[in-house]
């Protein structure tokens, strides 16, 4: 199963007790394929997964899978810094039938180039017959997977390709020429969606399609057709909210954002707390422009 066009990083949504709230993200999951979005993400950054259990990523995970039912594949998040842990939640995926996975890059413990690479070779090895994704994000974890690293582990056979999210637009074209164009790459960072594409990606896993799901696949589905004007258009309209989106650490905004379309309660768990009044202001005008609210 090959991901690519707009992939939305699905939120988790809660209640006022801060549970999960699977009314909501049933009512999510059905909105993001409607508009036309190509596949999703279980439990990323964007769906809070650092506050989520062992118990909660696997059932929310399921969940996703089970909504989509086959209509569109399911990458489930299970990256972790502890390599035994990660094993345990892909295992758990593939049970599940999600299509991939995302692994992000361990954080915290700051791994060697070589401890990386036994981390996600072991992970490799263990579960076979899975196609596993790599998630370079040195924002958040610290430790960058180079480019060398990533020739190496595009050697085994079921890493299959990387979320790529340090927003460096020479890397696509730079893993192209290592790792070959049958290396999947998507993007990790909105505003470069379309520049990604034209780089040598073929998707991005987006923040921003939670909330504009269409605009988000018609960029993909413009760039595809070869209309690339209309990529270009579609690109630049969604700018202010691919930015207003980021103005304080993700996923607060886009809770915000949904919140306003009514797609969920604004409420994220500790150490995660709701936007500033200033970035309230700047997504409300963004969205006001892009007609999504009044």
């Amino acid at each position: 199963m090959i991901f690519k066009g707009s992939i939305p990083a699905v939120i988790t949504p809660f209640t006022k007790d801060y549970e999960i709230d699977y009314e909501s993200l049933e009512k999510h999951v059905e909105f993001l394929i409607s508009e036309g979005s190509h596949g999703l993400v279980s439990c990323g950054t964007t769906g809070e997964s650092p506050t989520l259990s062992h118990d909660e990523h696997k059932k929310v995970t399921e969940f996703i899978i089970k909504k989509c039912n086959s209509r569109i594949p399911v990458m489930a998040g299970c990256g972790s810094n502890s390599t035994s842990e990660t094993i345990e939640l892909v295992q758990h995926a593939k049970k599940s039938k999600a299509d991939a996975t995302l692994l992000v890059t361990p954080y915290y413990n700051k791994p060697s180039e070589e401890g990386l690479y036994q981390h996600f070779k072991t992970i490799a090895n263990k579960i076979e017959q899975f196609p596993i994704y790599l998630y370079d994000i040195p924002g958040r974890s610290v430790v960058k997977i180079s480019i060398e690293l990533i020739k190496k582990l595009s050697k085994i056979h079921n890493i299959v390709g990387v979320k790529d999210a340090t927003s460096d637009l020479a890397s696509p074209m730079d893993v192209k020429l290592n790792c070959g164009a049958n290396f999947h790459q998507l993007s990790g960072e909105d505003a470069t969606f379309l520049a990604f594409l034209v780089n040598g990606g073929i998707g991005c896993i987006s923040v921003t399609a939670n909330v504009a799901p269409k605009l988000c696949a018609q960029i993909y589905n413009s760039w595809r057709d070869r209309n690339i004007e209309e990529s270009m258009k579609l690109n630049f309209q969604l700018y202010a909210l691919n930015k207003a989106l980021f103005l304080e650490t993700s996923p607060c905004p886009v809770k915000y954002a949904l919140s306003k379309l009514k797609k969920c309660k604004n409420l994220l768990r500790l150490p995660l707390t709701p936007v500033s009044k200033s970035t309230m202001n700047e997504i409300d005008k963004s969205l006001k422009n892009l007609d999504l609210i009044e």
